[in-house]
């Protein structure tokens, strides 16, 4: 019955997260229905367990969230992000349309743009790109969610995402984690992704089936008086943001002593070591240059009234939706923790010894809790709080190097996550003009694809030991 409990709650948010209600506000309503039905206190439930989790995960990541946001933000309106996906799908044209768009996303997220800038700066030019060449319009989503939710979210090493960065918080690791296990992953994924989309392309075409006719969230004609930044000029913000933070997470040497004059204030200080937090602080600064130059490269693209006040304003502001939705969804992972049915789960999970360590303990972990959260970033945040220490524990016991734990975790973060009740999903759908009956076949395709190369990698582990 204990688990029963669990499990109503889990379905309960699970089904208002799919009807688009905010997690913020219900997921402490069934985090405390939860609770009550196991005996637990209600108001303490709240106060010591939800909201205590909650602010700590907001004080660890808020940084990153509110730069990546404002980043993105000031590239898309200095018309640089635009600048790169236009040449790329010019270069490549009507042929290769299906591989400019993948590839126009793939270089923004891989650079630091934020997935939701993404969707807003490519969709224009791919629905123009696709009506020019006669190809299926309910076919883009499945090329941005591959270009923008994969491979270089959290499998190519260095991915400035936050699903990339959340591990460096719990093993110590850092961006660059595990780069074989990462770029071998993530070169599959890429390639049996754009096998699949060619292949629904051909079958398409095949039957004759076109365009369509579509009359929402059609791009309007682009204006003739405006002129795209040139690429090599565009791209030089996301290469700083790359630049910045490999130099300062893997070539700096970071002064272990640097906490010390704060622990001598007496401070609450969280991090238990400088490595713990090396990976986030070297991005905050590669995006703050990275900002920079983007402002100082694109500043007369901004729009005369409010150009750069409402760049940085929306931005910031739009982080905070971001940063609260999974800081509500750790919130809740921790009251369920809490919880003594919960002890059974976590003994199951703990308990899968397939292979001799803990990668697929870790793995079903986290997709498993990101598909019901329908968040990456969420469900590996209540993964790695409640079990990570666990699985760390017993990676050192065999010699087993953290690195590879990191890089699990985060490609089993974008598995199971893109179920149809994503906030991606559905803010994908909704800008493309498109439905999930027309077009959510190929991003499941992809969360196949994804799921599935998790545990290729960790077999390439187990086989090689190359990580």
């Amino acid at each position: 019955m204990e688990v029963l409990g669990i499990l109503l709650s889990l379905f309960l948010l699970m089904f208002m997260a799919y009807m688009g209600f905010s997690v913020i506000l219900f997921a402490p309503v069934f985090a405390l229905l939860a609770a009550a039905l196991q005996g637990l206190p209600v108001m303490p439930s709240y106060t010591e367990l939800f909201m205590a989790k909650a602010v700590v995960y907001v004080k660890a990541f808020f940084p990153v969230f509110m730069l990546g946001a404002v980043f993105g933000k000031v590239m898309e309106d200095t018309l640089l992000a635009k600048g790169i996906s236009h040449a790329i799908m010019e270069k490549l044209g009507h042929k290769h349309a299906v591989l400019a768009v993948v590839l126009s996303c793939a270089i923004l997220t891989y650079g630091g743009v934020s997935l939701f800038v993404v969707v807003f700066a490519v969709y224009p030019f791919a629905a123009a790109l696709f009506k020019e060449a006669d190809i299926p319009k309910r076919l883009i989503p499945g090329c941005i969610a591959l270009g923008s939710f994969t491979f270089t979210m959290d499998a190519f090493p260095g991915t400035p995402q936050i699903q990339n960065i959340i591990p460096t918080n719990f093993y110590g690791t850092n961006a660059y984690a595990a780069p074989i296990a990462g770029i071998v992953g993530g070169v599959l994924i890429f390639f049996i992704g754009m096998w699949w989309l060619e292949w629904r392309k051909k079958k398409a075409v095949n039957k004759g089936e076109g365009y369509g006719e579509h009359t929402l969230m059609e791009p309007a004609p682009a204006a003739a008086d405006v002129k795209l930044p040139k690429w090599y000029v565009a791209i030089l913000p996301l290469v700083l943001v790359l630049a910045v933070n490999y130099y300062l997470s893997r070539v700096y040497t970071w002064d272990p002593a640097i906490l010390a004059p704060l622990s001598g204030m007496k401070l609450p200080l969280m991090a238990p070591a400088v490595k713990n937090v090396i990976g986030i602080w070297s991005l905050v600064i590669g995006l703050v240059l990275g900002i920079i130059l983007a402002l100082a490269l694109g500043y007369k693209n901004l729009s005369k009234e409010q150009g750069l006040q409402k760049a940085l304003n929306v931005g910031a502001i739009g982080s905070l939706l971001a940063i609260m939705n999974t800081a509500s969804e750790v919130g809740y992972g921790n009251v369920i923790a809490a919880l003594p049915g919960f002890k059974s789960i976590a003994a199951f999970l703990l308990g899968i010894k397939i292979g001799g360590t803990p990668l697929v303990s870790e793995a079903v972990s986290v997709t498993t809790l990101a598909g019901i959260t329908g968040s990456a970033s969420g469900g590996m945040s209540i993964a790695l709080d409640l079990m990570s220490k666990d699985w760390l524990a017993w990676a050192n016991s065999i010699g087993m190097s953290p690195e590879i734990l990191h890089r699990v975790a985060s490609m089993a973060s974008g598995g199971c996550d893109t179920m149809p009740h994503n906030g991606a999903v559905i803010t994908l759908l909704a800008v493309c003009g498109l439905t999930h009956k027309t077009s959510y076949i190929d991003i499941f395709a992809m969360t196949v694809i994804k799921t599935f190369m998790v545990f290729v990698v960790i077999a390439l582990y187990l086989l090689t030991g190359l990580y």
